[in-house]
């Protein structure tokens, strides 16, 4: 006959014992430490693993695992779960590196990036894996961003001159964002529109007529956030003249104005050069070249592109103006002021590892 082995007597002081009274009377307690106190209170009684499980319904094993608990943690021990072994990796770290080393660095025979059916049947594991693998390592070969790195040579320069605005403006003074959004189209969709329904997008035919295009300058004020817009046929540096008018036009007369614009030849033409001699309350300050990110107007572009035209059907050039101002003057009554966070410093940090990382690449 095999002899049982005795379980470690459980000794508690006086804070202990009136601490497990408490937990174990408590109706206020979560259930499970209302169990584990009786439990310990019984074991330190000397009652039985055995008497125990059968008072309180519960296994044997279960007191046993809180009476160990107990003595290696104390009064903490039972205020925690118990951690679980929880079930097996069913792959090994090196199979899990070889996909993430597959991911990073090579592509499939067939295609441009990795797929979790293409690695799955390369590694010889399961798609649910792959995705498991790619989630774990924020691994998304399916996506791909663009960027430009500039050459200007007085990328810096004019860097610091436009974040400067931003963060620090003048004072006695608005700082306008500028730009022209050029041939936006007066789609007219061939059918109507199909309503969205539940369980069912919106629809719209995917052939169209084209009935002419539009340009819309905007000045986005970085004060308020209102926008001063017009729309044009075209977009030369008499249009430009005819939008920096407007401006003038728009803002208080004592008010020096600051415009941060583009590159773009118009902005520079001779007449637009005279024109503003003659005004000298403005001050244009020039984003380097490819870095249309550093106006912020164009985040304003891309809101109006998502809210009204993309998905719009115009009949004329006249019906598209139309639309474009009705949203101007909507957006102008409740503006909302976009606000520049980036240091010049964390931006040339980002450019630094850009150019190295395609430097490794050359």
């Amino acid at each position: 006959m095999s002899s049982m082995k005795k379980a470690e007597p459980i000794l508690l002081s006086h804070e202990e014992r009136t601490k497990l009274d408490a937990w174990a009377s408590a109706r206020s307690m979560p259930f499970r430490i209302v169990h584990r106190a009786k439990i310990i209170r019984m074991a330190a009684d000397g009652v039985l693993n055995q008497d125990i499980a059968q008072k309180l319904n519960i296994s044997r094993p279960t007191v046993q695992l809180w009476r160990q608990r107990f003595l290696a943690l104390r009064l903490s021990g039972l205020e925690k779960d118990a951690p679980r072994p929880g079930r097996l990796p069913r792959i090994s770290q090196k199979k899990v590196n070889a996909v993430v080393e597959a991911t990073l660095h090579t592509t499939p025979p067939n295609a441009t990036h990795w797929s979790t059916r293409s690695m799955a049947h390369a590694q010889g594991i399961s798609e649910a894996t792959v995705r498991r693998i790619w989630k774990r390592h924020n691994l998304k070969p399916h996506l791909i961003e663009t960027f430009k790195l500039s050459r200007d040579k007085r990328f810096i320069e004019k860097l610091c001159d436009v974040v400067g605005l931003y963060v620090n403006p003048p004072d006695k003074a608005i700082v306008f964002c500028v730009d022209e959004k050029s041939q936006i189209q007066a789609l007219d969709r061939t059918q109507p529109l199909l309503p969205l329904r539940p369980g069912i997008p919106a629809r719209q035919t995917h052939d169209y007529k084209r009935n002419g295009t539009t340009t819309l300058f905007a000045a986005l004020s970085m004060l308020d956030g209102t926008v001063i817009g017009d729309c044009m046929p075209r977009h030369r540096h008499q249009e430009f003249i005819r939008f920096l008018k407007l401006i003038d036009v728009k803002t208080p007369a004592d008010m020096a104005l600051h415009l941060i614009i583009d590159n773009y030849g118009t902005h520079k033409h001779p007449r637009v050069q005279a024109w503003l001699k003659r005004h000298p309350r403005f001050h244009l300050h020039f984003t380097p070249t490819s870095s249309s990110w550093l106006n912020l107007v164009e985040r304003w572009f891309r809101e109006i592109t998502d809210k009204r035209i993309r998905r719009g059907s115009f009949k004329s050039v006249q019906m598209l103006i139309t639309v474009i101002q009705q949203y101007i003057e909507t957006h102008n009554q409740n503006p909302r002021v976009f606000i520049w966070s980036a240091s010049v410093e964390s931006i040339l940090t980002k450019i630094s590892k850009c150019k190295e990382a395609s430097d490794a690449l050359h």
